[in-house]
């Protein structure tokens, strides 16, 4: 046995220790750089229970330069994730001395994430992107793939992580979903122009916007916006705690309006996984408290429907064949609904193919489900238009159109809201329509069972459908 001991054991163990040597390294060693909390909450929760996350001081807006600490921890970090030289210029000339070796993520240029042109030059990203929680669901995703590749040895970590933190981003996207259907457009003044992911993603328009982060307000709209106000026309007006106003007082003195203190960079919030929720939690009660008045007392202002909860009501549609399709033609199958329209560039498209895909999981069980894609475009998306679109699709998805009194009446009857938008100077023609995303799930008796929000996987969509099927 000492013998065993002596010649045996102890070569094992020197070879074990080789093997395990890159793996341990691994595990020390990998650091990964946040330059703003948003973003940061995102990965402290894909990496909790995992050592090595940093978030810059620098962090939001202000433009204050990299402490030493910061150009440290970005020199030697492994993975930096940042929004791009455009709007950190400083840290620009701190990567150009990393190693090589190391991963650089620029946010703005990352193909899975809906980037937005700024609405002060279209040649320009929007940077507040994650104030649309389905980029935040995106993002998650992506986030999770590059540290499994990155740190392999920890991919179990990631994975695990994921799963218990996409639930509560899920959720949220759901609230705000419904949270809007209720509110009219032009409910306010947004000082600074930092909703517009919001706003596309939830189809509420805010009203006035005064100027871009970090430039001055032209005296001409803040005029105009004041005499706005003076004639009731806006309820309030939306300021951001980062970003400074001082023509505020101006604008507002005198009149009878409401304030509100947006926070969309998390700046006054502690840094954490439990960050991103918080955030959008609080900048979601803030926009509510300013459009109390603009909301509908027909309309219920509860976050989502409850199981069970009755929805629908007597219509006369069209289908993409030029058949008559009426309330009662729902009942006997359950129903997979989507509201959209066929000019829609992109979540229209990813939604039906969402769909179409999930249905095929479940194979034989979806003999059980009627998917049906629903125009809120009537004008545009005739009956030829909707029978050519739907056959991209799915052979069993019917398209429906009507008069525009009709569809009306029937996106409110499933509380789906929608607007037409116009930009500024382009043709009256090439029109866009934010409208609600998302899923509508009903029973054979035409009760609502479930909604899905946007973003969902396909097998995600297709075990929640096996699940609710009996």
């Amino acid at each position: 046995m000492k013998r065993f001991f002596r010649r045996g054991f102890i070569p094992l163990l020197f070879l074990f220790l080789m093997i395990q040597a890159p793996w341990s390294q691994a595990f020390e060693g990998f650091r990964v750089v946040a330059t703003t909390k948003p973003v940061h909450s995102l990965l402290a929760g894909l990496m909790q229970g995992v050592e090595g996350l940093y978030l810059l001081k620098h962090s939001g807006p202000g433009g204050q330069p990299l402490t030493e600490q910061d150009k440290k921890q970005v020199a030697n970090a492994d993975l930096v994730v940042w929004m791009g030289p455009g709007l950190e210029p400083d840290l620009g000339s701190v990567l150009q001395t990393k190693r090589s070796e190391s991963l650089v993520l620029n946010l703005l240029n990352m193909p899975a994430l809906k980037i937005l042109p700024a609405r002060w030059n279209e040649n320009l990203p929007d940077p507040f992107f994650w104030m649309d929680t389905r980029n935040a669901i995106l993002l998650l995703d992506e986030l999770t793939r590059i540290l499994m590749d990155a740190d392999p040895g920890r991919s179990h970590l990631y994975l695990r992580n994921r799963k218990a933190f996409l639930p509560d981003i899920q959720q949220i996207d759901r609230e705000f979903e419904y949270g809007y259907r209720g509110l009219r457009g032009g409910i306010g003044v947004l000082y600074h122009d930092v909703l517009q992911y919001f706003e596309q993603a939830y189809a509420l328009h805010i009203g006035e916007i005064l100027t871009v982060p970090g430039w001055k307000v032209d005296t001409g709209s803040l005029l105009k916006a004041r005499a706005r106000i003076r004639d009731g026309e806006f309820d309030c007006v939306l300021t951001d705690i980062s970003l400074p106003a001082p023509l505020l007082p101006l604008m507002i003195r005198g009149l009878s309006v409401d304030t509100g203190e947006l926070d969309v960079f998390g700046s006054r919030m502690e840094a954490g996984p439990d960050l991103y929720v918080q955030m959008m939690r609080y900048n979601t009660q803030v926009i509510r408290d300013c459009a109390k008045a603009g909301l509908s007392p027909n309309i219920a202002t509860d976050d989502a429907p409850v199981a069970s909860e009755p929805l629908g009501g007597k219509f006369i549609l069209t289908d993409h064949r030029g058949r008559l399709v009426r309330d009662a033609d729902f009942l006997g199958h359950y129903s997979l609904i989507y509201f959209g329209y066929t000019g829609c560039p992109d979540i229209c498209p990813n939604s039906l193919q969402v769909m179409s895909l999930a249905l095929k999981m479940l194979g034989d069980k979806a003999d059980r489900i009627q998917p049906y894609f629903i125009t809120l475009d009537p004008d545009r998306d005739k009956v030829g238009v909707m029978k050519d679109y739907v056959g991209y699709f799915d052979l069993s998805l019917i398209g429906l159109t009507g008069s525009r009194a009709m569809i009306d009446r029937v996106a409110s009857q499933y509380r789906i809201r929608y607007e037409k938008v116009v930009e500024p100077g382009s043709d009256p023609d090439t029109y866009l329509m934010d409208h609600s995303a998302g899923l509508v799930f009903l029973g054979p008796d035409g009760r609502f069972i479930s909604r899905f929000a946007y973003g969902i996987t396909p097998k995600q969509l297709a075990e929640k459908l096996n699940d609710a099927l009996p």
